[in-house]
């Protein structure tokens, strides 16, 4: 049998029933667009936080101060030594680095004139702006410290800027921040939000300033950019060895970016994994469907296959046509499932323009073989069946 013929055979076998065809068509058509749309939502989502992320640097370590071990009599707690604005400046000088963010977080009220609101206020360096590529819309950054003091400066976010002054320019205005006195510097260009923290409803103020507001001694953390010219894991070392000298031992946490991105997209990409699960139920239905069609069709052309067989059709040829049908019906639903998932994105990005999205030529070649393998399992066992009927107890149909 030649294998235009065998195409033949099964484009008259599925337009023969076209009703039943295009049901099943539908079925599989529903379990594609399933998978294709929530998949596309998954990655979607999974970019967007990755993103977002990804815009204050992957050459970043994070540096905390933490817990340190029990010891001594009756194994009581040795006090931490804090994270200070001294080992920052240490850190400066480190072979490799670009820029060091030393961080204090806290909360208060910011007020100008009659308006008043409560917000986060965020206690950091000069270098904030160059490592987490953040835009400095109007005036200017907070600049950098002299003698270990630095004027009392704010730089508001792009939210908060619109909040307390409207459209005036809020540039050389003075505010309260938890009571003291701070000069408006510059406002932050717009950044939008990080897993739920607005990033624009920000009152940036200089470190210094924030441990006297916040009566504090060290710091929450400090951010240490380097240079592409030295691997993460070498210069973390450095790091871990710069502030055991200064510290006498290990009493702080290091945190590579590139790590926590990594980790991050494992647990994204399985996240996504387990959403696309979700939606190969739907196309379990229509594997079933399938299945069921062909176990029907077999059944039906019990005499055809005889006659076949009479002609001197190989059993390989009789298995090799019906799984084609199969595979060839599923992956005309698996055509009108990715249009479908097209379709409905489209719908989705315009009713909710918000919504992270991601469909790529990947996704959509993976879905057509998914459903042409969905094809072939499901028409499997019926094939089989076709295949070992004996040519005579076949032909006795006719």
């Amino acid at each position: 049998m030649r294998w235009r013929d065998g195409l033949g055979l099964c484009g008259s076998s599925l337009t023969s029933q076209p009703l039943r065809s295009l049901l099943t068509l539908l079925g599989v058509a529903i379990g594609i667009a399933a998978v294709t749309l929530l998949t596309a939502m998954g990655e979607g989502l999974r970019g967007r936080v990755l993103d977002s992320f990804a815009q204050f640097g992957t050459r970043v370590v994070t540096v905390r101060p933490g817990a340190v071990q029990t010891g001594g009599i009756g194994g009581l707690l040795a006090s931490a030594r804090p994270l200070t604005l001294a080992d920052a400046e240490a850190l400066r000088r480190l072979p490799h680095v670009e820029a060091v963010v030393p961080i204090i977080q806290g909360n208060g009220d910011i007020q100008a004139g009659q308006r008043k609101r409560r917000v986060d206020i965020l206690g950091t360096g000069h270098q904030l702006a160059q490592a987490w590529r953040a835009r400095v819309a109007l005036g200017q950054f907070l600049p950098q410290s002299q003698s270990g003091s630095t004027p009392p400066y704010v730089v508001l976010g792009h939210r908060l800027s619109q909040e307390l002054f409207g459209s005036r320019n809020p540039v050389g205005q003075r505010v309260r921040v938890g009571g003291m006195r701070f000069r408006v510097i510059g406002v932050i260009e717009q950044k939008g939000n990080l897993l739920g923290f607005d990033l624009d409803d920000i009152a940036y103020i200089p470190v210094d300033r924030a441990e006297r507001l916040f009566n504090r001694n060290g710091l929450v953390k400090a951010h240490v950019l380097f240079d592409s010219g030295i691997q993460a894991e070498r210069f973390s070392e450095q790091v871990r060895q710069l502030l055991i000298a200064r510290h006498g031992r290990e009493d702080f946490r290091l945190t590579s970016q590139s790590d926590l991105l990594g980790s991050l997209n494992r647990i994204l990409a399985t996240l996504s994994l387990g959403i696309s699960a979700l939606g190969g139920i739907s196309l379990l239905v229509g594997a079933v469907g399938i299945l069921t069609i062909m176990t029907t069709t077999v059944g039906e052309r019990t005499a055809e296959i005889g006659l076949l067989r009479a002609l001197g059709a190989a059993p390989r040829q009789v298995l090799g046509l019906f799984l084609a049908e199969a595979t060839l019906l599923s992956l005309l639903g698996g055509v009108l499932g990715v249009l479908l998932a097209g379709g409905l994105l489209v719908l989705l990005h315009w009713l909710v323009p918000g919504l992270p999205l991601s469909l790529s030529p990947p996704l959509v070649l993976l879905a057509l073989l998914l459903s042409a393998l969905v094809g072939m399992a499901a028409g499997l066992a019926p094939a089989r069946r076709a295949a070992r009927l004996h040519p005579v107890l076949a032909l006795r149909f006719e």
